[in-house]
């Protein structure tokens, strides 16, 4: 096994299953035992840009919220920008929004306007990829900014709800798969 395999293992081991969370029905994936064990935390920020280094990308682009722990410490390591997209009315600027669906709902996400620049190199990142929906929203704000998207990393991906079917187009990177 090699050491990303055993990595990975140690990770998976550590993600907590909540069932019926938010709502019954749902096995929610509790990323906070990995977060709180900095070896584990560290060893997914390292994962997560795999094959990247300083100059490979402009911008690390988190999802709200729990992308944003990933993201920000990505963009720390690769030393490049970080750049929310949050919920809509969370941003103070003039933002672009993109609605999407969710497995129980729907929701619409925002990036500031001048968020990131024509031809940036970003890398979006997020805790969960489940329906895609959220993915792919992100993933249209970033294009309709004129970014480039080098790669879309998820720590989580529940492969059997086919995310990645809505982000044909990007390159994407789990972890630990469901």
């Amino acid at each position: 096994m090699s050491s990303h395999d055993a990595l990975r293992n140690d990770i998976k081991n550590a993600i907590r299953n909540v069932p019926d969370f938010p709502k019954p029905g749902i096995q929610f994936k509790d990323i906070t035992p990995v977060l709180a064990d900095p070896r584990l935390f560290a060893g997914c920020i390292d994962l997560l840009i795999d094959g990247l280094k300083p100059g490979d990308v402009d911008f690390v682009v988190g999802i709200d919220a729990r992308g944003f722990i990933f993201a920000a410490a990505a963009a720390l390591k690769l030393k490049a920008g970080f750049v929310p997209v949050r919920k809509k009315g969370k941003l103070p600027y003039q933002t672009h929004e993109e609605s999407y669906d969710l497995e129980y709902g729907s929701n619409t996400v925002a990036i500031h306007v001048d968020a990131v620049h024509q031809d940036s190199k970003v890398l979006l990142v997020d805790d969960l990829l489940a329906t895609g929906g959220t993915a792919a929203a992100a993933v249209q704000l970033l294009r309709r900014l004129g970014a480039k998207i080098v790669g879309v990393s998820f720590v989580i991906e529940l492969a059997f709800l086919n995310g990645r079917a809505k982000l044909p187009d990007a390159p994407v990177h789990a972890l630990i798969d469901y």
